[in-house]
């Protein structure tokens, strides 16, 4: 009886080591994989922001600095003035947030939730516009703005988000479907509202893909740099983006305070991802595939 008992054991055993080494090489095949993906062009971009100017256009190339100069992120900063086009870029990125955040979540409750004439088509009217190119519309909107005259503000980078985006209007939708709808029918009983049952259950679920809507949001107000150029004119309201192009002389560039002020310009981006990377993952995983 124990051989009998011993050979299952046994095998199982072996399954269980064969599993735990095909997930070892797997690991480390990504691991490889996302050093040579994403390790070598930081690293070099790090490299080169290190590097006497000289060293950048160096043959054989100089992989890493005898010498790091440390102080070509200050000068990066002093020539492009990061600071203060890095407040303004800010100050667009919040308020983009929050209009985003606001319409988006308004619409998506709507189409999810209510029911009224028309709702598909205008659903699917919505859905459309994605596949509309952003160049198209680019000259009606400076007309219109032009019009309303707006152009030389902020106000053509901040209000369109208070009118939504159709890619996070789908997103949020999706998300509120997943919703069970016993929770709203609960509250009605108990009296509440439309608005009461839109702010206090269907929103406060939603916290996942609102942190998606807000952190795209960011990347792309503060990655910007066609819209700023077209409608910001004086110099202390430009973005950090209109900022990194300084560094950009007419006849020559100098790659190591350039690389340094990309690295500047993207730290931002990779606290704020790391922050709301656990809601990152669940808003786009979870969002189910009704409708």
């Amino acid at each position: 009886m124990a051989r009998v008992l011993s050979a299952p054991r046994g095998a199982l055993a072996a399954r269980r080591w064969s599993r735990a080494a095909r997930s070892g090489l797997v690991f480390l095949g990504l691991l490889a994989l996302a050093l040579v993906i994403v390790g070598i062009p930081v690293g070099w971009t790090l490299s080169t922001a290190l590097k006497q100017r000289h060293e950048v256009i160096a043959w054989p190339p100089v992989y890493w600095p005898s010498d790091p100069q440390w102080q070509n992120f200050g000068e990066a900063i002093r020539r492009a003035d990061l600071l203060r086009f890095g407040i303004n870029s800010s100050f667009i990125a919040l308020i983009t947030i929050l209009g985003r955040v606001l319409s988006c979540s308004v619409v998506a409750f709507s189409f999810a939730r209510l029911r009224f004439p028309g709702r598909n088509l205008l659903f699917m009217l919505l859905l459309s516009t994605l596949m509309i190119p952003h160049q198209i519309t680019l000259i009606p909107q400076f007309v219109l703005f032009q019009t309303l005259g707006w152009v030389g503000t902020y106000l053509p980078l901040l209000v369109p988000a208070f009118f939504g985006s159709p890619f996070f209007i789908f997103l949020m939708r999706q998300y509120v479907m997943t919703i069970p709808r016993d929770l709203d029918e609960a509250a009605r009983i108990d009296g509440a509202s439309t608005w009461v049952v839109f702010a206090r259950i269907v929103m406060p679920l939603c916290v996942p893909p609102l942190a998606v809507v807000a952190v795209l949001s960011f990347l792309h107000s503060w990655n910007e740099f066609l819209m700023p150029l077209i409608y910001i004119s004086k110099y202390d309201d430009y973005t950090i983006q209109l900022g990194l192009s300084f560094l950009k002389g007419r006849f020559n560039v100098e790659w190591n305070l350039n690389m340094a002020g990309s690295i500047l310009g993207v730290i931002p981006c990779v606290l704020i991802f790391f922050a709301a990377q656990r809601h990152l993952i669940g808003g786009i995983a979870n969002v189910g595939l009704k409708g």
